[in-house]
């Protein structure tokens, strides 16, 4: 598994970290810690509704944190459950741009074991940085 939840560390929130072997895996990582979060198994969400969305920023890590706050959006606007599916992030003229493919399907109560519900992943403790063996980001997310 390439995240891993650490109880010891947000005892009123979900703490989470990430890993992959490049920024895209490790994106993708966190975005499934993030429904986990929310929703006991994964396996549970049929991939039938896809969204797109393209994300920017200055900073790499504000990124990642932008594209996790994505997962909330859908989830509270439309109760749709998505996975990130396909990550690609470049940078270009001082920014970073990621375009991300998720899928998913409306949250059904009967089919989906509900966790916690995340209101925001906040900037507490929040890091990205880079490793000799990839990336890893630690995320705590507000229940």
């Amino acid at each position: 598994m390439p995240y891993e939840f650490l109880e010891e560390v947000a005892t009123a929130d979900i703490a989470f970290v990430a890993q992959g072997k490049d920024l895209e895996a490790v994106f993708l990582a966190a975005g499934d810690a993030t429904v986990n979060a929310m929703i006991f198994e994964l396996e549970t969400i049929a991939l039938n509704e896809q969204r797109q969305f393209t994300l920017e920023n200055d900073e790499l890590d504000m990124l990642l944190f932008n594209y996790l706050q994505e997962f909330l959006y859908y989830k509270d606007s439309e109760q749709l459950l998505l996975l990130g599916q396909q990550v690609s992030i470049a940078q270009q003229n001082g920014l970073y741009h990621l375009e991300a493919i998720a899928k998913g399907e409306t949250l059904d109560p009967d089919r989906h074991e509900q966790r916690v519900d995340v209101k925001a992943v906040t900037l507490h403790q929040f890091k990205l940085e880079s490793t000799p063996e990839g990336w890893i980001a630690m995320v705590i997310l507000d229940i």
